[in-house]
């Protein structure tokens, strides 16, 4: 009965976002991808970023072991964004910043000017599966966070920041999964899911990301799942972690 329920109240919001479809598939949705959601993104960054400090310090906390015997790290960040991220790595750090939306570049920027500390090599507009001009085993780090939720394919992202990554080297996340405890939490992402993709740039919120990563074939893993009180229900559930090469 409550599954029924489920899909029924799914399906009713399916075909209340039958015109984004349409929409999208005419390239009308290219404006908000490319220069609302950028901006969009900016501005929430601030408040995430505020909820989440703790947990971002304690996963990037050891990022520095992973330097090379000169004692250089070298940082290439999947789905960079607006640069939420750079106020919490190492001093003197070296970072390649990728993202496929080419709009986020002016925020990213800000962030950069924002953040003298880490060394800035350059942004490639580059989809996370295809990380074209990043040679092999030539980064100590990949960090990806709020990123899996929106790729066509988790498994080609994962294949690819090992492909990128020097042996020993280690893949950071931090994701918002689907959740696994709450069955009213667990009701709102797979209701609303269909709004929230429109929404949220291609997002998903029923992902269950932590079976992707156990599967990638990294020699060691390093998760724990934790519940995001202060962010809203439907990326309440988090993942997050590293793992090693």
């Amino acid at each position: 009965m409550r599954a029924c329920f489920l899909r029924l109240c799914r399906l009713l919001v399916v075909v209340m976002t039958l015109p984004l479809s349409v929409m999208e598939m005419a390239g009308f949705c290219d404006v908000y991808h490319r220069r609302l959601f950028p901006l969009l993104a900016f501005t929430i960054t601030f408040s995430y970023n505020d909820k989440v400090h703790r947990l971002k310090r304690e996963l990037f906390r050891n990022m520095a072991r992973f330097a090379d015997s000169f004692g250089t790290l070298r940082l290439l960040e999947i789905g960079c964004g607006s640069g939420a991220n750079f106020r919490f790595y190492p001093n003197g750090c070296t970072v390649t910043c990728t993202d496929p939306n080419p709009g986020f570049e002016r925020y990213l920027r800000r962030n950069m000017d924002a953040n003298k500390h880490v060394t800035y090599e350059g942004f490639l507009v580059v989809s996370g599966e295809d990380l074209r001009g990043i040679q092999d085993e030539s980064v100590d780090v990949v960090v990806c966070t709020l990123v899996l939720c929106s790729v066509k394919n988790v498994q080609k992202v994962l294949q690819e920041a090992q492909r990128v990554l020097r042996k020993g080297g280690a893949f950071y996340f931090l994701e918002h999964v689907i959740s696994d405890s709450s069955w009213w939490i667990y009701g709102c992402q797979y209701i609303f899911e269909p709004l929230w993709y429109y929404l949220g740039d291609g997002c998903k919120v029923t992902k269950a990301t932590w079976k992707d990563l156990e599967t990638a074939g990294f020699s060691e893993l390093y998760i724990r799942h934790v519940d995001v009180l202060e962010v809203s229900q439907m990326i309440r559930p988090h993942i997050v972690g590293y793992s090693i090469k």
